[in-house]
């Protein structure tokens, strides 16, 4: 039977905390890397073999010299996401108001709305 101190499970439980924690970086590091336009292909190469090699020390390195930088590229990114998702959102959710206008003239026919309702939505339909 397998027997574990309570000491010994908090230990794993913090290292490996750690150890994702460093991955979440070091991922963050080497996306940001390979999205920076402004530098050339042998730096970046400089820098992928230096995370290899010394993967710590040139990921705090990086995050020093270049972490402004990694913060706005990160912003820029995701603004261009919100920009993308939106222009998308508004393309599938625009509806046809000529649609619109049939569907409620067609519950007005069938008695489902009332004058009052129908004039009410093509009004809002209409401006």
């Amino acid at each position: 039977m397998l027997a574990v101190s309570f000491g010994e499970a908090l230990w794993l439980i913090i290292v490996s905390f750690l150890f994702i924690a460093y991955l979440m970086m070091l991922f963050s590091v080497i996306i940001d890397l390979f999205r920076d336009r402004e530098l050339g292909g042998v730096a970046k190469a400089i820098w992928a073999v230096l995370l290899i090699f010394f993967p710590l020390v040139t990921m705090l390195i990086y995050l020093i010299v270049r972490g402004r930088g990694m913060a706005e590229r990160s912003m820029q990114q995701a603004s261009q996401d919100k920009a993308a998702f939106d222009s998308y959102v508004r393309e599938v959710a625009t509806v046809d108001p000529a649609t619109s206008l049939a569907t409620a003239s067609q519950l007005h026919e069938e008695g489902k709305i009332t004058v009052e309702e129908y004039a009410a939505l093509k009004a809002k339909i209409l401006s």
